[in-house]
């Protein structure tokens, strides 16, 4: 007799023991100890791709009505019934195919006798299958939903993150993936790259997509950078809930990268427009000021060139008000602003370099202080427990005591060895580091003056986090420490005065 073997098997049911090797070897050898012969097998991963079972089935099921007579194939052959049935509907084509191809139904632990009896075994049997099936999906459904709920994927982590055995963080960021992830934003946050050209940034990097295939395609690319799971929104069902994976990516440059997406940022390719490609935004509605170059004859022949800054919104409301700067009027802007870091005189920068290194010193012996003061607690403690447990020991406190007493020490030593850990020693490097900073910031206007475009925007994002212009004014965002350079809030000299 010729048969077809059928094997399936979900991700599931494999955590559960299954296997497609066990079910081709209990098939093969009832083939063997009955001297059958086997036309061919189908095999089924539902784990592989979604769908996979019933792309499989329908590719069997049209291959044995198309073959039955041919190979004079008798039979199809499983290990049991809810190998080959997951429900009903399944059940009645395969009645319908041993009615006009007389292809029967054979498995190695499910017999079904002849007649209506063996018939309403089999009814019983499929319905006991799609039960399972749907029973299945609607548990599995609701694992997601719950896992979701709860701050995690309901599936396999994205790029940059890996999925792990630990209940307590079972998403985590993948050590070698999430250096290219962060890399894939902040390159293209810049507006100077294309999905194509950041491809071959990345591989010039060595940064690898998969090791099947190393390079950034553009489909990976696209969903990454759109992809709200970065930012830590999980969208379920039509509703966002909070993730409570770690993040790696600043919401600040994802949205960035979103407007770049949706043409709201417009990329920055042509060096002779310093401001554009979303450097600056409009203050009115967010988008990007782009560059353009005005060229006016004059009366003697020669040409004149202007260069403008604009809002890139084509499709502005009515109370949009123009937004458009020359971009001398920019940089004059921009140095004013860089203007107020500047300490007005020599004196009291002077002055500020010697508060930065004495404050230093101090910070210095105060974490000494505090870190012998912890260590000391720490060994009360650990003291205080010996002693408790002691006293149990020798009968003189109950167990309920004892154990309340200890649930406190354990709390009071926990918070001992947080406190210890952020009490960290100033690195030696540290004084010299915020002075080169303060330097820095002194001698910025004179840096902005000497520096080409590309130095330029440099400048601007090193010091700050936002820029935003509406008709008449700039604004500027600074990062810290800057913005407390700039504004000194009541910052005083030695005899007294503000600086």
């Amino acid at each position: 007799m010729n048969v077809v073997i059928w094997a399936r098997v979900s991700s599931r049911e494999q955590k559960d023991g299954y296997s497609i090797d066990a079910q081709l070897r209990a098939t093969r050898e009832r083939v063997a100890k009955n001297g059958w012969t086997v036309a061919r097998e189908f095999v089924v991963a539902e784990s592989a791709k979604r769908g996979a079972e019933r792309l499989a089935f329908n590719e069997m099921f049209k291959w044995v009505k198309a073959n039955a007579k041919r190979l004079k194939i008798q039979a199809i052959l499983s290990h049991k019934l809810d190998r080959v049935c997951r429900n009903m509907r399944d059940a009645v084509r395969l009645q319908e195919l041993e009615d006009v191809c007389g292809v029967q139904l054979a498995f190695v632990d499910n017999q079904f006798g002849p007649g209506a009896a063996g018939a309403l075994s089999f009814n019983v049997m499929a319905a006991v299958a799609q039960y399972y099936s749907d029973n299945l999906r609607a548990e599995t459904l609701k694992g997601m939903d719950e896992r979701v709920k709860q701050g995690w994927p309901p599936g396999h982590a994205p790029f940059g993150y890996d999925n792990v055995d630990d209940k307590a963080e079972p998403v985590k960021p993948h050590p070698t993936q999430v250096k290219a992830l962060m890399r894939i934003f902040e390159l293209y946050a810049t507006g100077r790259y294309t999905f194509e050209s950041l491809a071959d940034q990345l591989a010039k990097e060595g940064h690898v997509y998969r090791p099947s295939h190393p390079r950034f395609l553009r489909t990976g690319l696209s969903y990454i950078l759109g992809n709200r799971f970065y930012v830590g929104e999980l969208e379920r069902n039509g509703k966002v809930y909070q993730g409570k994976y770690r993040l790696v990516i600043d919401r600040r440059v994802f949205n960035t990268c979103q407007d770049i997406l949706e043409g709201k940022n417009r990329r920055f390719s042509d060096a002779r427009h310093a401001f554009s490609g979303g450097l600056i935004r409009c203050a009115c509605c967010g988008f990007a000021l782009t560059g353009e170059r005005i060229r006016r004859k004059l009366t003697g022949g020669n040409v004149r060139e202007h260069m403008y800054y604009r809002c890139a919104n084509n499709d502005r409301p009515d109370a949009h008000p123009v937004v458009r700067w020359r971009e001398e009027s920019i940089e004059q802007a921009i140095l004013a602003d860089l203007g107020t870091m500047r300490f007005p005189t020599d004196d009291m920068a002077n002055w500020f370099r010697d508060a930065i290194r004495a404050s230093f010193d101090n910070l210095g012996e105060v974490t000494r202080h505090q870190r012998q003061s912890l260590a000391r607690r720490r060994m009360e403690l650990k003291n205080m427990n010996d002693r408790l447990l002691n006293g149990y020991l020798s009968g003189a406190i109950e167990e309920a005591v004892m154990q309340a007493k200890q649930e406190e020490l354990k709390r009071q030593l926990a918070e001992v060895e947080q406190s210890l850990d952020s009490a960290k020693d100033v690195a030696p490097d540290a004084p010299e580091r915020a002075l080169s900073l303060f330097d820095f910031s002194q001698r910025l206007v004179e840096s902005w003056h000497g520096s080409n475009s590309a130095l330029k925007r440099e400048i601007l994002e090193v010091v700050s986090l936002n820029r935003h212009a509406n008709d008449v004014t700039l604004v500027v965002e600074k990062r810290k420490p800057f913005d407390f350079l700039a504004e000194r809030p009541l910052l005083q000299d030695g005899s007294g005065g503000r600086i």
